[in-house]
This record gives C-alpha cells, structure tokens and sequence, in this order.
C-alpha cells in the first residue's frame, strides 16, 4: 500500500510539474521549464522510495511501470477536469478500462499464485 500511496503523491507532483504551466502560457518557456524541474525534484522524491518498496515487496518492473500509468491516468483525469478546466469524452474513459485492464493483466499470475 505504501507503494502505491508514494505513487500517487509522485504523479500528482508530477502532473503539475509537466502541465501545470498550461494555465500560465503567457510565461516564458524557459520560466516553465524552471519551475517544472523543481516540482520534478520532488516528485523524485517520492517516485525512487515507491519503486524500491515495490520491488522489495516481489513487483517486477512491469508491474511497476503499468500500476504507475494507471495512477498517472487517475491523477490526470481530476487535474484534467478540476484544474484545467477540460471535460474527458467517452472514448477517454473507453481507453482509461484499457489501462485498467493492463494493471489487471499484469497483476494476473501473482494474484493466481497467492
């Protein structure tokens, strides 16, 4: 669980940290790109310890990288809707159960052997 939570806070980081700067274009580009390293530091900060947890808790990498795109979608998709003031469609909730199906599968023989 833990490795999942330092996920999320990493991807909400993230998130503002590579379209956060939307809402500000009047900005220079080198302004936005300073500021985008700086929030990308701390999403390090927590996206390193997730992946090290999970990996000691028997991930493997794949699970790792598709639980994190998973958590990137969901985090997106309010910061989407509540931040940049966009509306998803149906066909981005269509390939959202996509992902959602990608995690599922990759989870799939750990979840048959435990």
């Amino acid at each position: 669980m833990s490795t999942i939570l330092l996920l999320t806070i990493s991807n909400i980081f993230m998130t503002f940290a590579w379209y956060g700067h939307l809402r500000f274009r009047e900005l220079p580009l080198w302004q936005v790109i300073l500021v985008s390293w700086g929030i990308a530091f701390i999403e390090y900060l927590f996206m390193v310890p997730a992946n090290r947890l999970g990996a000691q808790a028997g991930w493997s990498g794949f699970q790792l990288k598709i639980v994190q795109e998973a958590i990137t979608l969901i985090v997106f998709t309010f910061f989407a809707i509540f931040y940049l003031g966009e509306k998803p469609s149906w066909n981005n909730f269509l390939a959202f159960a996509c992902i959602l199906a990608a995690v599922a599968l990759t989870f799939g023989n750990r979840l048959s052997t435990h």
